[in-house]
């Protein structure tokens, strides 16, 4: 029993008894109270009656009181489970999946987006490297590289895509592992949607900082990989989250471009779904 029913049971036991023993001392001083009033025995039992009927009414309130929090809970309970199936029904109609297309492109970063990122110190669009510090990245930014992955995409099911976020990208050349997170721990990286109207095609850009003696990428270079892990976040028009990781099989490329880009040929793309569509809150 909870604690607040158990206060109204010793209420109810209080009130009773100071009733009951008012009674009795009417009972037992009746031949003084007879000098005053000559009906006590009519009195005594309407006290009675009285006493009767105040427990009775005092223990129906009770059970009421104690019916109406239950039905209370379980239509609190009915309807927390309707709106879960409600969100879960929505959530399942109206979610966004991609598959990565065509060719992944890997070029330096725009001097002038570099600028704008260190002059309004915003790394919303970026991920570093493994074991980077982003306050020493703008404190000291001669000491590091910036680079752009663009990567086109499709929905392959679902509403269309509001936003993309990374949580991690893994690049894997021989059995090395080059891993980039978001600039603050906890957080998305956002990457940037733009549509080409040459190509008729979605393309999703996130940019990545890594040290200058790193060897994950040579501008110079060929830079080969042997597999790239996306775990993404795709959030569709309608507010629902879907998180998963892509794993993008492709063709290394075999020169250097003339902007000094390297092009992997994409064949296919597994999307892999880790968690169930959600509702994001506004």
């Amino acid at each position: 029993m909870k604690k607040e029913q158990k206060i109204i049971l010793i209420v109810i036991g209080i009130s009773g008894t100071i009733v009951l023993l008012l009674t009795l001392i009417m009972l037992f001083l009746g031949d003084e109270l007879e000098v005053l009033f000559n009906v006590i025995g009519i009195r005594v039992a309407a006290i009675f009656i009285a006493f009767a009927t105040f427990l009775s009414s005092m223990l129906f309130s009770l059970l009421i009181l104690m019916h109406n929090k239950t039905t209370v809970k379980i239509n609190d309970d009915t309807n927390k489970r309707a709106e879960l199936f409600r969100e879960l029904q929505f959530a399942s109609s109206n979610y966004s999946v991609i598959d990565f297309i065509d060719r992944m492109l890997i070029y330096p970063e725009s001097d002038r987006y570099i600028e704008k990122f260190l002059k309004q110190k915003s790394p919303m669009f970026h991920m570093l490297e493994n074991g980077l510090d982003k306050k020493d990245i703008f404190e000291h930014p001669e000491n590091y590289q910036f680079l752009t992955i663009r990567i086109p995409f499709r929905v392959i099911e679902g509403k269309i895509v509001s936003t993309i976020t990374f949580d991690k990208l893994r690049f894997e050349r021989d059995g090395v592992d080059y891993e980039f997170y978001p600039p603050d721990h906890g957080t998305e990286s956002r990457a940037f949607l733009l549509y080409n109207e040459r190509t008729k095609r979605n393309n999703t850009i996130i940019n990545l900082i890594m040290s200058k003696d790193s060897s994950f990428y040579h501008f110079d270079e060929v830079n080969q990989f042997t597999k790239i892990k996306i775990y993404v976040n795709i959030t569709s028009l309608l507010g629902v989250k879907v998180k998963g990781n892509s794993e993008l099989y492709f063709t290394n490329p075999e020169q250097i471009e003339g902007d000094n880009s390297n092009t992997y040929a994409i064949h296919s793309s597994n999307f892999l779904i880790t968690e169930q569509p959600k509702i994001i809150k506004a």
